[in-house]
């Protein structure tokens, strides 16, 4: 497989939404000569930077009444630092003509290689009063490269995130920055004023920055301060080469602001480099170079913007209507190309001839989403779902497809089957969806299933069809789990969006349920006075879930989600109709779940996930809240580590989970242990809930039903995380420990999860 080698490397980077840095651009590492003892009062520069605090809200758009500008951006992916004999190797036997495309990075004669290039020009109105309101519409696109389908274009415009260098945390990778105009700056940063100079016309302070600590999180680079209004005019801001972010060797970002009515700046440039890599931290190792620049131009301010203007319609970068010929980007192009620029619509025209370069594109494309394309209709997999055990199944093998025309499909049918090899029961889902309109993506469903599920492994779940449950057809579990359940399904659905980021869903279901292996484990009930082992149930669920801050892409049944720290909130109401195609049960059902990730500056992140719920009727163990349970080796979200499925049982519920990345803010003060560059995260899970006698009683089975009710059941722990060689540190491993209930059967004190983490 040494002919992938160069697509193990995009595949790799680009599958976790990283890229990389620059080599040195505008700015030499700062060597800092202020005196470590200089108080802050005393110096200079700290002057200057309280000036900036104070102003800093009276700069930007918030200052109009109404605005508008375009915006042009292009982002290029590099194959970076090539040497002679990686040029000669046979792979490229078919191929070696890309070579004359590539650029000489440096005296060892190292190239960089353009594979991916997108411009994409955007008009951007907003307004401030008497209500926020903001649209951002694409007038053209152009994309060339290994990939011209939404998932590149996406995939390389997630990289980035945006930034306000006013802000006192910035995002890079969803890790939090301490900014250097941040008014705790002093506590990051070391400044030196070097004197003044002239920057597009304005007179400004240079005050150069450097991190306290070069074994944390920090940044160094140069600031221009606006003599006469305090506001930062250029600043560059360039990351340590100790930076312990996963996959990412290096990062440049360059800002430049203009005051285009002389009375506040505004945005004038961005320009940003990542070098990433899987192969080394060294400056020299093999890499993908990220480049995207961001230009500003053309804004008009209060020209009374109509409601009309912000009357928003989904759009995707591969429309047809956004795409112009040379003669368009020759007339609207807001800087030249640059050579490796222009190169790279050259070079992608003659590869795509060559069906050396076709098959290995294909095997990224298969490897990165777990599925094979045939007929360009065709998806065959989930690849990363064929192969599952547990306790009723045996060895259990599931293979699907789905209907796949293109990223913007507006409909979609996909079904599955497997079969366990020690049940002899074939299993199967299939599902059909259809999205009638693209702008409030209102969309309708329909599908079934026969299958094996554990039915307590989430307390808010998906209501979907081709759901997978990890419990039931993982490969790793501690201890047996007889707590499986035969699960016969029918559901359709109702969705729209009536609101960005706001989804109403609808699920009408029919479904019957019972033991998957009864002589070990029961859900047998009692209902007047008889007692049954097959539960009956049909029941409509309304869900309502906000996503205030995601970013999506594509405008198909199926869309792209950028990652971002936006919060999650759904409440979902739950209820079951007795006596419809022979339901058992009248009962009414609310649940909440709400998850939230922050940036807490350099000292990490804090994720936050609670959910509660609440049973209005008595009802039997199939119907229940399960407080989850794992036991799986595997690290499993949403879940209790130490506790065993069906546990705890609750009519009423709730929960609250706590985990916080430190990032390696502890372990890189340890002498010899910072060295390995780990992270250190802690974590903590309670849950509180009770359970009503005559639901208890229902129970006809084996089980001993209960809550923790008199106590809140509680679970700690800590895990090390960035765990790995060079630059690929994907292992984290969690300690945990029972605080409470431990005089429960099988109840374990202490137990180890591990798992892997593609992110930074």
């Amino acid at each position: 497989m040494k002919y992938f080698r160069i697509i193990f490397l995009l595949l790799i980077l680009t599958s976790v939404f990283a890229f990389s840095q620059v080599r040195e651009t505008n700015i030499d590492e700062v060597q800092i000569k202020v005196s470590k003892k200089t108080k802050k009062k005393d110096n200079p520069a700290y002057a200057i930077l309280q000036e900036v605090w104070k102003r800093k809200k009276s700069n930007g758009l918030s200052q109009f009444h109404d605005y508008q500008y375009e915006e042009y951006e292009k982002i290029e992916l590099d194959l970076a630092n090539l040497d002679s004999t990686f040029t000669r190797k046979k792979i490229f036997n078919k191929v070696g003509f890309i070579f004359k495309y590539a650029d000489t990075l440096d005296q060892a004669n190292h190239l960089s290689l353009p594979v991916y290039f997108n411009e994409t020009l955007y008009k951007n109105y907003g307004r401030n009063e008497p209500d926020r309101k903001e649209k951002r519409e694409i007038l053209a696109n152009k994309t060339s490269g290994l990939s011209s389908s939404d998932a590149m274009a996406n995939t390389a415009k997630n990289l980035y995130k945006e930034i306000d260098i006013y802000d006192n945390v910035l995002n890079f990778f969803n890790i939090g920055f301490t900014s250097p105009i941040a008014t705790d700056g002093f506590s990051a940063y070391d400044y030196q004023l070097l004197g003044e100079e002239s920057i597009n016309g304005n007179d400004c302070y240079r005050i150069t920055y450097s991190p306290k600590r070069k074994d944390v999180l920090s940044m160094y680079g140069v600031l221009y301060i606006s003599k006469e209004n305090y506001a930062v005019v250029k600043a560059t801001l360039k990351s340590t080469k100790s930076i312990n972010v996963n996959f990412v060797n290096s990062f440049y970002y360059d800002l430049e602001f203009d005051n285009p009515n002389d009375a506040v700046f505004l945005p004038k440039k961005k320009y940003q480099e990542i070098q990433m890599s899987v192969f080394g931290k060294k400056e020299n190792s093999k890499s993908i170079t990220a480049k995207k620049t961001v230009i500003f131009s053309d804004y008009l301010f209060d020209q009374k913007l109509s409601d009309t203007v912000f009357e928003t319609k989904v759009t995707s970068l591969t429309d047809a209507e956004y795409i112009k010929d040379e003669a368009y980007w020759k007339e609207n192009r807001k800087e030249e190309l640059s050579k490796s620029e222009a190169n790279v619509y050259a070079m992608m025209d003659e590869l795509q001839e060559v069906p050396q370069f076709k098959k290995a594109v294909k095997i990224y494309e298969v490897v990165s989403s777990g599925y094979y394309n045939a007929f360009k209709a065709i998806d065959f997999g989930d690849l990363y779902s064929v192969i599952g055990f547990n306790e009723v199944e045996g060895f259990r093998l599931r293979v699907g497809a789905r209907t796949y025309f293109s990223a913007n499909d507006t409909w979609r049918a996909a079904f599955y089957t497997a079969y366990g090899f020690k049940d002899h029961q074939l299993k199967y889902g299939l599902e059909f969806r259809k999205m009638f309109n693209r702008d409030n993506r209102f969309t309708l469903g329909i599908g079934t299933r026969r299958d094996i599920l554990q039915l307590g492994a989430q307390l808010t779940g998906d209501e979907g069809i081709m759901t997978r449950s990890f419990a039931s057809s993982g490969v790793l579990s501690s201890g047996t789990n007889f707590y499986l359940s035969s699960v016969n399904q029918v559901s359709a659905f109702a969705s729209i969006d009536p609101f960005k980021n706001f989804t109403v869903r609808l699920d009408a279901t029919n479904q019957t349920t019972k033991s998957a292996l009864p002589e070990k484990f029961s859900l047998d009930f009692y209902k007047n006075n008889q007692r049954y082992s097959e539960l009956n149930d049909s029941k409509l669920v309304l869900s309502l879930t906000a996503r205030p801050g995601a970013v999506f892409s594509q405008y198909g049944v199926d869309r792209y989600e950028h990652s971002t720290l936006a919060p999650t909130v759904m409440l979902k109401y739950t209820q079951g109709l007795e006596g419809v195609f022979g339901s058992d049960f009248n009962y009414s059902k609310l649940q909440l779940y709400y998850y939230q990730p922050i940036l807490l500056k350099s000292f990490g992140r804090l994720m936050l996930n609670v959910e509660a719920g609440k049973n209005f009727n008595k009802l039997p163990l199939a119907l229940q809240n399960i407080i989850p349970g794992n036991q799986s080796y595997n690290l499993m979200p949403n879940t209790f580590a130490l506790l065993n499925y069906y546990e705890f049982v609750a009519d009423q519920y709730v929960t609250f989970q706590a985990e916080h990345h430190f990032n390696g803010k502890i372990l890189s003060y340890i002498p010899l242990i910072k060295k390995l560059k780990l992270r250190e995260v802690a974590f903590y899970r309670t849950a509180m809930g009770s359970l009503m006698e005559r639901s208890a009683l229902m129970n006809a089975g084996n089980q001993n039903l209960s809550a923790p009710e008199k106590k809140p059941y509680y679970e700690y722990g800590f895990g090390i995380e960035n765990i790995g060689f060079g630059n690929v540190r994907i292992l984290r491993v969690d300690f945990n420990w029972r605080g409470n209930y431990l005089e429960n059967p099988n109840a374990k004190k202490f137990g180890i999860k591990f798992g892997f983490q593609f992110y930074f």
